[in-house]
């Protein structure tokens, strides 16, 4: 007897599952579908950036090969590096970027300075860059561009939190004595000398500029 309520309750599972198939059969294809159309374009989007990472890498390294050659054209292989970063990932489009504005430092030094204000201003740069790219920007422009404009721009950067506060420091010391404050600039140096957290160079460097002025 309980043979035959099985095959009843299995009848009835078997024609319940086949009315819902019918119903929504199409739908669930539909989905199964996506799902395999998103996994496969997941994974092509992890080839693209895979092979872009590599096509960076390469540009870079003969970029920077390039650029170790004698007499090797500073401008030539800066747009090297520029090309490099047109279409690299985060990473090599930023070192990229600033590899290029360095080659260009006293061979065309007002470009060079552009692609250092540039990269300061560029929101997907990391912040520890955009940094970078300021505190260049201000070292490069010493002679260039207003000292007191410098000063200003570096200010943020020569907090005790910033990882780049001892140069940032030093170079705002420099401006002020391009402006002729060498008071302004004794105070920079001595806070610099003292300062036990910044790089030993920094500090000489900083004692040498103080003994200088007479400090």
């Amino acid at each position: 007897m309980s043979d035959i309520f099985d095959e009843v309750d299995e009848d009835l599972r078997a024609d319940r599952a086949q009315r819902f198939l019918k119903r929504y059969g199409t739908w669930i294809a539909a989905a199964m579908l996506l799902v395999v159309a998103g996994v496969g374009a997941l994974q092509g989007w992890r080839w693209y950036q895979d092979r872009q990472a590599v096509k960076a890498a390469e540009g870079f390294l003969a970029a920077s090969a390039a650029a170790a050659v004698p007499n090797a054209d500073a401008a030539a292989i800066a747009s090297r590096f520029t090309s490099t970063a047109a279409d690299a990932p985060t990473g090599y489009r930023t070192l990229a970027r600033l590899r290029a504005a360095a080659l260009l430092v006293g061979k065309d030094t007002p470009a060079a300075l552009a692609q250092y204000d540039q990269l300061s201003k560029d929101s997907a740069v990391p912040a520890l860059y955009r940094d970078l790219a300021t505190l260049l920007w201000g070292l490069h422009g010493l002679g260039v561009t207003e000292p007191a404009q410098i000063e200003s721009r570096l200010a943020p950067l020569a907090v005790a939190t910033n990882p780049w506060h001892a140069s940032a420091q030093e170079v705002r010391a420099l401006a002020a004595l391009q402006r002729g404050d060498a008071a302004a600039a004794r105070r920079g140096l001595e806070t610099l000398a003292n300062d036990v957290t910044a790089p030993q160079g920094v500090r000489e460097r900083a004692g040498r500029l103080l003994a200088g002025l007479g400090g």
